[in-house]
């Protein structure tokens, strides 16, 4: 139960906000908030079951709301809060606005830290390899990927010196510029070679991050981070699940990003690589520590290897005889890739019995092989700390086989997930085939992949039964004004004990903003639509000044654009030809300047894109933002539906094109005294049957039909 003194808490934190800021009035969506987060974390509605989802319209403060329902609560508790965004744009409001706002007007004393996974921090040892390799003495063991630039050998130094001097933390964030990803890998920290048993690492920025992480009563993170954790059985980068009451801000993002953090993929040719330098690691390994215990799992870890190469190339044998099959009328993957990357998606998860044969084989010759270098690397480890081997000696070593650990795991994930017999009654596993080129021979290679089409079940065992409390939150959580699809796809039952919200905006749609329905002649399917978009869009974006234009594809968006600049001298300013940051700059300076601005994008600048006031006033969407089910794991789990009899449009498309629509409309209005129009040119609102489902669950905008 909530306590008087904590309701005390939080009443008074409330009440000092306002006593500290000009102008504020209660807002009782807010407060309103406040009290369920707070009673649902409390117990009082279940108290084994403390999860509320929420969803919060735009300006009901919910980040504020969250704050004060969980804060005072946790500290009194003894728990961690950790809050987690899909975003980074939502972790720098947090923790640049949000939290330092809350901690100086609420009276509540806490402190806070922004949390990020190991692999945003350099390695000081492999930074200090990496120059040493480049010097006239270098360090063995260590080799770049690809063939380092001269700017490339640069940057290592000015990162070197910085980190030593102090100016920079190590975080890759915070660096001023862009650090290429062939390099940042090169030096990043990862879970094997960084070990805080090694004296020279326990000052590197990663385990200096965590000690201010363990004093922090609130923490900053993202979705992937808080998968990585529970996928490590919980409390092994992040605080033990039953010490936390996790935050999810974002909320309907997390199933997805559920979802593509349980997958896997190797390339074929790849592999049969890196495994043959597999056995080299482990034969160095075994010649520096000079031990009879390094031998066995040494010559282990070598005939492994060997197994898995003829058993990889049975495979590659395999797939390269079938391909004219699999790939005879695949086209091009649809995300821009080379028109060599076809893919072949295995009709309901089902892989040909020989290929599944080999799998078995290979996945458990990858275990073995996992377990080896294990051994090995352990082995080095514990020699450094006895001072058999010398830390300079083993260093470079360490960092090779953590690669390669790395790369087994993957490799032995993606292997189990073939040779796995997927169950009767539950959803089978995506897995799909694609033709990818060789980085080095440029030859076809065949990259296998897998991936989970439900994770509900996962979330519900690895994160809502084992936490303290949970608040699930975003402004588009429910789909056709129902929590229902969302239910099923994060593992929640109408049921269970959780805890369901939804909250009106305070804003005034009706005054505010109109939804325009202009009589369309074409629907988008009809090659004719990208010419109707061309002759009515130059007389929709000369009625305001501040112009936002959202396509569902780059290629109509291109067209569109070239034609409105050639024939109509507008000035446009089109996604990907400049950063987003670059776009949202020169929009806003041009507003400021009185000049009118043409932004167009696609769905990336229908979410998280905040223009208030006179920086948005007209915004246009061309097309319903259906998903077209192109990936492989789409199209699964559509087959999957109508397998069970079910209606995949309707139950799938349909609620997640209906979420996708209020977020693009909700770039419009960002505060109570916004205001526009937003015209939607998409004729299927009107005349099917899902379009008064669709229109019935966007915000109460004054609709005009014409």
């Amino acid at each position: 139960m909530l306590s008087e003194q904590l309701k005390t808490v939080i009443r008074q934190a409330y009440k000092t906000i306002g006593t500290n800021l000009e102008n504020f009035s209660p807002r009782k969506q807010q407060t309103f908030l406040i009290a369920e987060i707070a009673k649902t974390l409390a117990g009082e509605y279940n108290k084994e079951r403390k999860i509320i989802t929420l969803e919060a319209g735009t300006g009901t403060g919910k980040s504020l709301a969250y704050c004060l329902g969980a804060i005072p609560l946790a500290i009194a508790r003894n728990k961690k809060v950790c809050i987690s965004t899909a975003t980074v744009a939502l972790q720098e409001q947090l923790v640049d606005k949000d939290l330092p706002f809350l901690q100086t007007h609420s009276g509540l004393k806490f402190d806070y830290t922004l949390v990020k996974g190991r692999q945003r921090y350099v390695c000081k040892q492999k930074l200090a390899a990496a120059n040493a390799s480049n010097s006239d003495t270098p360090q063995a063991g260590f080799t770049f990927a690809e063939k380092p630039k001269t700017s490339d050998l640069t940057l290592l130094k000015d990162l070197a010196n910085a980190l030593k001097n102090g100016t920079w933390q190590g975080d890759r964030d915070s660096w001023p510029k862009p650090i290429s990803q062939n390099i940042w890998q090169q030096i990043q920290s990862d879970k094997h070679s960084c070990k805080l048993t090694l004296g020279d690492h326990q000052t590197c920025p990663f385990h200096k991050a965590r000690e201010t992480m363990d004093k922090a009563d609130v923490l900053v993170i993202n979705h992937s981070l808080l998968l990585a954790d529970l996928e490590l059985g919980g409390g092994k980068i992040l605080p033990d699940p039953q010490d936390c009451i996790y935050v999810l801000d974002e909320a309907h993002h997390l199933p997805k990003v559920a979802r593509d953090f349980s997958s896997a993929s190797v390339t074929l040719k790849g592999s049969i690589e890196w495994i043959n330098k597999l056995k080299e690691t482990g034969d160095k390994i075994s010649s520096l520590l000079k031990s009879q215990k390094a031998i066995s799992p040494a010559l282990s870890l070598g005939d492994n290897c060997q197994d898995l190469l003829v058993e990889l190339q049975k495979v590659v044998v395999f797939i390269e005889n079938n391909a004219p099959v699999y790939f005879a009328s695949q086209t091009s993957t649809n995300n821009g890739q080379a028109d060599s990357d076809k893919q072949y998606r295995f009709e309901n998860g089902s892989i040909p019995k020989t290929l599944k044969n080999w799998a078995h084989d290979i996945s458990e010759l990858s275990r073995k092989s996992l377990s080896h270098i294990n051994k090995l690397y352990t082995a080095l480890v514990d020699a450094v700390k006895e001072q058999e081997v010398k830390l300079y000696l083993a260093e470079p070593l360490l960092a090779e086989a953590g690669f390669m650990l790395q790369r087994m795991e993957n490799h032995y994930a993606l292997w189990q997930m073939y040779a796995k017999s997927d169950p009767d009654k539950g959803a089978p596993l995506a897995r799909w085939l694609t033709q990818v080129q060789h980085n080095k021979s440029h030859k076809a290679d065949y990259q296998l992949s897998a991936s989970p089409i439900e994770v509900g079940f996962m979330l519900e065992d690895m994160l809502w039964s084992q936490c303290e409390g949970a608040v699930l939150c975003s402004a588009t959580i429910r789909a056709l004004n129902s929590f229902d699809h969302f239910r099923f796809q994060a593992g929640l039952q109408a049921n269970d004990g959780s805890q369901y919200q939804h909250v009106d905006s305070p804003f005034n749609y009706q005054e505010n903003a109109q939804l325009i329905l202009p009589k369309m002649k074409n629907e988008p399917s009809a090659p004719q639509f990208t010419d109707e978009l061309i002759e009515k869009l130059p007389k929709l974006l000369k009625t305001a000044p501040a112009n936002l234009v959202l396509f569902s594809s780059y290629w109509q968006m291109e067209k569109v654009a070239e034609k409105l600049r050639s024939k109509h001298k507008l000035s446009i300013q089109v996604q990907g030809e400049n950063s987003r940051q670059h776009i949202i700059e020169t929009h806003k300076k041009r507003i400021d300047n009185n000049k009118v601005s043409i932004v167009f994008g696609t769905q990336s600048f229908s979410e998280g894109l905040d223009l208030p006031g006179k920086y948005l006033t007209n915004l246009v969407i061309t097309k319903l933002p259906f998903s077209v089910p192109t990936s492989p794991v789409e199209a699964a789990q559509a087959e999957y539906v109508s397998a069970k009899g079910g209606n995949p449009f309707m139950s799938l498309t349909v609620p997640e094109t209906s979420k996708k629509l209020i977020q693009a409309t909700g770039r419009l209005l960002r505060n109570e005294k916004d205001s526009g129009a937003i015209t939607l040119l998409d004729c299927r609102v009107v005349t099917k049957r899902y379009g008064k489902q669709l229109l019935d669950a966007l915000p109460p905008f004054k609709r005009i039909y014409e």
